[in-house]
């Protein structure tokens, strides 16, 4: 997600209250294919300010990954039946950790969006203010866009969370011409009454920043949105996803954004300003930098950024 865009403003500088946030990462393991983060610490920040330190969780693996295939560009396997549409459910598992649970995946744009400029331009109401409906996202420097990384990457999820019994719905599926705006994709988790809701996003900074940070809702009550309820498990949510997808992905947190912690709390989004399930954001790593292009094209990579996202998730929801 680039930060050029209607719901995607940066956020206003603000001067921390606290020192510099740190994040201890150890050295690559001997015969992995990417190091991993064993341990990491991120300083308690928010909007409405910090409360003590919270610690980056990095549990043992719990969903099981199947083979990467870059040819397998969706992240499904060969000979899989039809992609439910974003109005339907998956079928869950007889039984796994996850029987019961409802997971929504968010995956960010619509890779029509640049093809409806009136309809994503819209104005619609995201609790606080007005704001377009949608943006068209970002892509790498040779075309590779968001709208389809983030659809990708939900495949793989699905697949991921459904084995492990999870119910799960997407709030888009290339299924539908444009959108859905921000405001009808917190809506799908609400209605859904999703236990977890995380929308994938990477995002279109400059080159040299790289990393990735997950967005969390800062304490908002105003006009249609309220997000008291949720600060707190959204954040748990968060910690978790952010400490397996180092794990398993090997990226480290944004080196320009979130002071090293890979966390950072915003007001201005409506996609969480409008929730009232956990639900966090997750730019996993900078379409304009070469170097983490690079990681984000390769269908190998993915699909260790869909496990990291799915073992947090996991995590979460198992508690």
């Amino acid at each position: 997600m680039s930060y050029v865009g209607p719901d995607f403003e940066p956020p206003q500088p603000r001067r921390s209250r606290r020192g510099p946030l740190t994040v201890a990462l150890a050295a690559l393991v001997p015969g992995a294919l990417l190091g991993w983060l064993v341990y990491a610490t991120v300083g308690g920040s928010g909007d409405g300010g910090g409360s003590g330190r919270a610690t980056v969780r990095s549990s043992p693996p719990a969903a099981s990954s199947p083979p990467a295939d870059d040819a397998t560009d969706d992240g499904k396997k060969p000979g899989a039946g039809p992609t439910p549409t974003a109005s339907s459910t998956s079928a869950p598992a007889a039984s796994g950790p996850l029987k019961g649970k409802v997971v929504v995946i968010d995956p960010g744009h619509n890779p029509d969006n640049f093809q409806h400029p009136s309809e994503i331009n819209r104005k619609v109401n995201i609790g606080t203010n007005w704001k377009e409906c949608d943006t068209t996202g970002t892509s790498t420097n040779d075309g590779y866009t968001e709208a389809k990384f983030t659809l990708d990457v939900a495949h793989r999820m699905r697949t991921l969370l459904e084995e492990q019994g999870a119910t799960v719905k997407l709030t888009q599926d290339g299924d539908r011409p444009y959108g859905p705006c921000v405001d009808e994709r917190a809506r799908i988790g609400n209605e859904a009454k999703a236990d977890a809701v995380v929308s994938i996003h990477a995002d279109g900074s400059g080159a040299g920043n790289r990393g990735f940070h997950v967005i969390l809702p800062g304490a908002v009550h105003a006009g249609s949105a309220d997000t008291r309820a949720i600060v707190a498990p959204s954040r748990d949510l968060g910690e978790r996803v952010a400490g397996r997808f180092v794990a398993v992905s090997g990226s480290a947190p944004s080196n320009y954004i979130g002071d090293g912690s890979g966390l950072v709390t915003r007001k201005d989004l409506g996609g969480l300003n409008l929730s009232t399930v956990p639900k966090v954001f997750i730019e996993c790593g900078n379409m304009r930098d070469s170097k983490d292009a690079a990681l984000l094209t390769s269908g190998a990579w993915r699909q260790k950024a869909a496990q990291g996202i799915s073992e947090g998730i996991v995590s979460f929801l198992r508690g």
